[in-house]
């Protein structure tokens, strides 16, 4: 999970809503029009990225088409040599990674890449000085070094058994970005890589775009030009696609159903570790009542969210992990029982007024819940919860607003989160529940405390064997049931309608940040559009 993901991008990401006017120039036709040139695709996102470089966080879990990590993701998230000859080879009881450089690879200003820029990303990502959120997520790292031009070791300072999965990070420059402030220098929007893209123009708040990069070691794609129009509200999104204005759009379930019938484009549905939360703050007299949180994990009925606001598109969620993973503890599952949730608020001494709404020692069970102005899937769960909760004596009042006005009010009140990452359990759930981390930017939102939790996470991060794993997850899963600090709704799959020009297109099972690096684009880099140039 991005460290920044629960706030819905990748993370991740903040967005203005692109104007009909800005957006149209992006591309002068589309699918409803089919002036657009055959080797060029535009696609509508609901997100952009604070910064393009992979030394703060950028691209960290593959697909920034701007860069290459060492390894990438296949299809089935199987891990393939990218800028790396051949998959690592592991020894000294899995505490050192040794790989092997890709020959001839240049970076796009024609500088070739090197064992220099491996050592100095990881080295400059781990320097405290770098304002890097997801840097927790290499702690297993002891030093990185070269060996020769072609040759890096990763040496750990305990068996960290996902830890070739990190290694999709992408691999900065030490030429550019090694001579220029980390954190606020050219590179962090004008990056410089290996990947089969290179960057033209960052219009903040409206666009992407990219052109072809000639010199990829990959093959040059056939796609030659590629742009990211950034759109935060949904029905923005789906009216620029039927326009014709988009080749392509990320759209809540229930919008893209309207596409279904629609001459030259596609749907195509995405599984995914991708849930819908709501944070309940541990600093909020309501929220942070165990009492109330375990009566709103049974009052909410998340079989009729996934069957009324994702059109079925998606399944219950009991915590990070879906149903479906082998990662999954069952018997974790709770049951809707708007009767034992009274019950329980009843027995802790919340009492219902005149009103309906529950007391207790003359503190109102009452408390707002944020979500992302402009989300619809996040303000109709909002909506459903806080209706689910009224039945229950709870008053929750919702709340929309962008997240520079929601992320000062994260302490003490409820959020309509998201995150999930499919690649391992710590990707998601260390950076989510470690008391440690609350307060962290998006990191432990909730400010969950839960020693029992944060020794199993720690253990299942550096138990080498599978079954010491599961066993520590499994705990998670369990503590999370007894002490609820989050009410996880939802796991949603992600919905895509693209123009059929494309061929037959693929999609992986997707974390949480979508868009920007997941859904039929993955891998943009392979297309080959009809009716380009072979």
């Amino acid at each position: 999970m991005r460290a920044r993901s629960v706030r819905g991008g990748v993370a991740v990401t903040l967005a203005t809503v692109l104007s009909i006017t800005a957006a149209a120039c992006s591309n002068p036709g589309g699918p409803g029009k089919g002036a657009a040139p055959a080797d060029s695709a535009v696609v509508g996102i609901a997100y952009e990225p604070d910064s393009l470089s992979p030394l703060l966080g950028y691209g960290k879990d593959g697909n920034s088409k701007i860069f290459d990590g060492l390894l990438a993701l296949d299809e089935d998230l199987k891990l393939r040599p990218a800028l790396a000859r051949a998959l690592p080879v592991v020894g000294d009881g899995g505490l050192t990674y040794t790989y092997e450089l890709r020959r001839g690879v240049k970076f796009s200003d024609g500088k070739p890449f090197g064992a220099r820029d491996v050592v100095f990303t990881y080295r400059t990502i781990l320097d405290a000085k770098t304002n890097n959120p997801s840097r927790t997520e290499l702690d297993a790292v002891k030093d990185v070094r070269a060996v020769g031009d072609h040759g890096v070791v990763f040496t750990l300072k305990y068996p960290y058994a996902p830890f070739a999965r990190r290694t999709v990070l992408p691999i900065a420059p030490e030429h550019v970005a090694g001579r220029q402030d980390v954190n606020s220098g050219t590179f962090t929007t004008r990056p410089i890589g290996t990947g089969p893209y290179l960057l033209t123009k960052w219009s903040k708040g409206e666009k992407l775009s990219f052109r072809a990069n000639p010199g990829y070691w990959g093959g040059e794609p056939k796609v030659k030009r590629f742009t990211m129009a950034i759109i935060k509200d949904d029905d923005v999104r789906a009216t620029r696609l039927r326009s014709g204005d988009l080749d392509g759009a990320i759209l809540p379930p229930n919008l893209a159903e309207g596409f279904e019938d629609e001459n030259g484009l596609t749907t195509y549905t995405a599984k995914t570790y991708d849930y819908r939360t709501v944070t309940l703050p541990t600093h909020n007299k309501v929220a942070g009542d165990r009492a109330v949180r375990r009566a709103l994990d049974i009052a909410v009925d998340r079989q009729a969210m996934v069957d009324a606001i994702l059109n079925g598109a998606g399944k219950p969620a009991y915590g990070p992990v879906p149903t479906g993973s082998e990662w999954f503890a069952k018997g974790t599952e709770r049951v809707h029982d708007l009767d034992a949730a009274r019950k329980i608020l009843d027995e802790a001494g919340w009492k219902p007024g005149k009103d309906g709404v529950r007391t207790k020692d003359g503190v109102r069970a009452a408390f707002p819940l944020w979500y992302l102005t402009g989300d619809k899937l996040r303000q109709e769960h909002a909506l459903a919860y806080a209706s689910d909760a009224r039945k229950a004596g709870i008053n929750i009042t919702t709340e929309a607003g962008t997240w520079e006005v929601i992320q000062p009010r994260m302490k003490q009140d409820a959020v309509l989160a998201g995150g999930g990452s499919p690649a391992d359990p710590d990707f998601d759930q260390y950076t989510l529940l470690m008391s440690t981390l609350a307060g962290d930017g998006f990191n432990n939102m909730a400010w969950y405390d839960n020693k029992a939790v944060d020794e199993a996470v720690e253990a299942g991060r550096r138990s080498g064997g599978p079954a010491a794993r599961k066993k520590a997850y499994d705990t998670v899963q369990r503590e999370l049931a007894k002490d609820p600090g989050y009410t996880f709704l939802t796991h949603i799959d992600h919905v895509y309608v693209v123009g059929s020009r494309f061929g037959d297109l693929t999609t992986q099972v997707e974390p949480h940040d979508h868009g920007l690096a997941s859904g039929p684009w993955w891998n943009i880099e392979k297309w080959t559009p009809r009716g380009a140039d072979k």
